[in-house]
């Protein structure tokens, strides 16, 4: 997942506010169940120590939010009377509404709430042309369509020498068509930058297509086995966006495994455990973060100063280091907070073993 998104969190001082809310629900009492969760909301977090303008300008924020039509919810985060940053999320919050006010925002739940979203472009194919639609997991919308030669694109049954001619033309305003829906696919996915090219229609429709996309492509296509209309399409797709996702983060998995073994002169690549991750983070070499959000070594307390680069795992530490003001912090979030000033990616992983505590790195140097 990039970060970039997040650096506005990191351009104020705490303490922050982080909320987030479930608007998966849709009913005609929808109205009045979020402005009772703004409340709630509020409540919690005046419990917790926050201040009044920053509670209000929450409750403000979720009241907003009571005509939203959003599938999943939102995360709210805020400071001195300031929602800074309020990202959709691409699931519903685990567990329903929660609020936390804390030295540093809680961003750690958004690598798996609003984080690894492949965008595909589902490519609805016939005989004539195609419609293309552009989905994630917050809708759909329309991506563009291609029309091909309109005639002679049916069989006929005749065995007659000139049927069979017809039925040559035929062939060829297939195969033409096909190209012509290949080249405009292949063109709206070096536009919308899309991770899955997905095609619905008949076996030899999409066959043909898939064959004439270009060869970077084909490891990004998937051919759906419904139809177009067909209530199992949509199964077929998040399937798709769910199996990208898996082998995506095996990968970076499977690096980090082969990184974190020594070299001939005992250096290794990858990290993990706090102490490791610490040091890597205030030298920067973290290149990439591993959490796994159950783990753990992810809520375990660290100390963090007023830079990115400023954590220890004792606040002594951190005064050796010439910092005279601190505040206990969790492990993961004051690590993102660190990849994010290195402009580092973080990926969230499910694997129970790996890494140890459920925290690691890829190293950007041994």
């Amino acid at each position: 997942m990039d970060l970039a998104f997040l650096h506005p969190l990191y351009e104020h001082p705490g303490p922050w506010a982080s909320v987030y809310v479930d608007t998966s629900r849709h009913t005609e009492g929808t109205p009045h169940e979020r402005e009772l969760t703004a409340q709630a909301m509020a409540g919690q977090l005046a419990e917790q120590g926050a201040d009044e303008a920053t509670c209000q300008a929450v409750r403000s924020a979720i009241e907003d939010l009571k005509h939203s039509s959003e599938p999943h919810g939102r995360a709210l985060f805020a400071r001195a009377g300031e929602v800074v940053l309020d990202p959709p999320l691409v699931r519903p919050p685990k567990g329903g509404d929660w609020a936390e006010w804390a030295p540093l925002p809680r961003v750690t739940p958004l690598l798996e709430l609003a984080g690894e979203d492949p965008v595909c472009v589902v490519a609805y194919v016939d005989r004539k042309g195609a419609d293309f639609e552009l989905r994630d997991a917050l809708g759909r919308e329309d991506a563009g369509s291609v029309t091909g030669r309109q005639w002679p694109v049916h069989r006929t049954s005749s065995a007659d020498w000139s049927e069979r001619h017809f039925q040559l033309r035929v062939e060829n305003t297939w195969e033409h068509n096909a190209a012509e829906i290949a080249d405009a696919l292949a063109v709206c996915q070096e536009e919308t930058k899309a991770d899955l090219l997905i095609l619905v229609g008949d076996d030899r429709e999409r066959r043909s297509v898939h064959e004439r996309l270009p060869k970077r492509l084909h490891a990004l296509v998937v051919e759906a086995p419904h139809g177009t209309g067909s209530r199992l399409l949509d199964e077929d797709v998040e399937r798709a966006r769910a199996e990208h996702v898996g082998r995506q983060a095996e990968a970076e998995l499977e690096r980090f495994r082969a990184a974190r073994n020594p070299d001939d002169e005992g250096r290794a690549g990858a990290v993990e455990g706090v102490p490791a991750l610490v040091e890597a983070a205030r030298e920067h070499r973290i290149d990439e973060l591993l959490i796994r959000v159950d783990g753990p070594d992810a809520h375990r307390e660290v100390w963090i100063g007023e830079d990115p680069d400023q954590l220890a795992v004792r606040r002594t530490d951190l005064k050796v280091l010439g910092e005279q003001h601190s505040w206990p912090a969790r492990a993961d979030d004051a690590l993102i907070r660190s990849a994010v000033a290195t402009d580092a990616p973080a990926l969230s992983v499910s694997e129970r073993e790996v890494p140890v505590g459920g925290l690691g790195a890829l190293l950007r140097w041994k």
